[in-house]
């Protein structure tokens, strides 16, 4: 599979056979999150923020973390504003990259029931994942794991200008489908992303995670605790 930019990544899912005509979906696509929805990687980009400040001398205070993260920026705003200068944020932001890495090789990140979850999800809807997360780290997430055959597309931080919240990466989403915003569930696990979601005008399905629960999703239209729910919402929802 290529992306939006012309690099090879993940392999398409085949398109969908005809559903019976007594099944009749509400929503015909859905675009995922990837970290916290489809593995639970998000504690191990903190602790690796972590990490890298400490290297310095730095504490990352975890509230704050979650509220800039909620805003688009994230551990390096703590650093600025301690006085530390860029080349040494550019720096550990290196160093933070190296122990985030070194964590997706190490540690388990599956959440139970998601293969099983879109392997059922998979007979009715098309999915794709839109994620700003780097593609190094989607492609070492992903060298032994079997999530993405089924999803049409792989979209990454390079394949658009603006991350998340902004509504680019969602709208780059809906247009590589070819798919109207009323036809679309976003599902996510942070408030950035729900923001994202909102902007772009596409409904959006919040399922739990216990890192980002205390983030404020009071614009979700759905709360799940698994992806398995999903598939009353496609079906039911009104």
């Amino acid at each position: 599979m290529v992306t939006a930019h012309g690099h090879r990544l993940l392999l398409p899912s085949p398109w969908l056979p005809p559903l019976p005509e007594r099944i009749k979906t509400v929503k015909r696509y859905i675009l995922f999150d990837h970290d916290g929805v489809l593995v639970d990687t998000e504690f191990w980009y903190y602790k690796a923020g972590q990490r890298a400040l400490a290297d310095i001398g730095l504490t990352l205070d975890k509230d704050r973390y979650h509220r800039d993260m909620s805003q688009g920026s994230g551990t390096w705003a703590q650093a600025r504003a301690a006085g530390i200068d860029e080349q040494t944020i550019s720096r550990q932001r290196a160093v933070r990259d190296d122990y985030y890495q070194e964590y997706l090789r190490t540690e388990a990140i599956e959440i139970e029931g998601v293969v099983d979850a879109l392997a059922e999800l998979s007979k009715y809807v098309r999915m794709a994942i839109v994620t700003t997360a780097k593609r190094v780290d989607v492609e070492i997430i992903h060298e032994k794991r079997q999530l993405t055959r089924y999803m049409d597309f792989v979209l990454v931080r390079e394949d658009y200008e603006f991350a998340k919240p902004h509504p680019e990466p969602y709208l780059t989403g809906l247009k590589r489908l070819g798919a109207a915003k009323e036809e679309t569930l976003v599902v996510e696990d942070s408030s950035r992303g729900l923001d994202s979601a909102v902007a772009a005008g596409i409904d959006c399905v919040i399922v739990h995670n216990e890192f980002t629960r205390a983030h404020d999703f009071s614009r979700a239209s759905y709360r799940i605790e698994t992806l398995i729910e999903l598939k009353e919402i496609i079906l039911n929802a009104a």
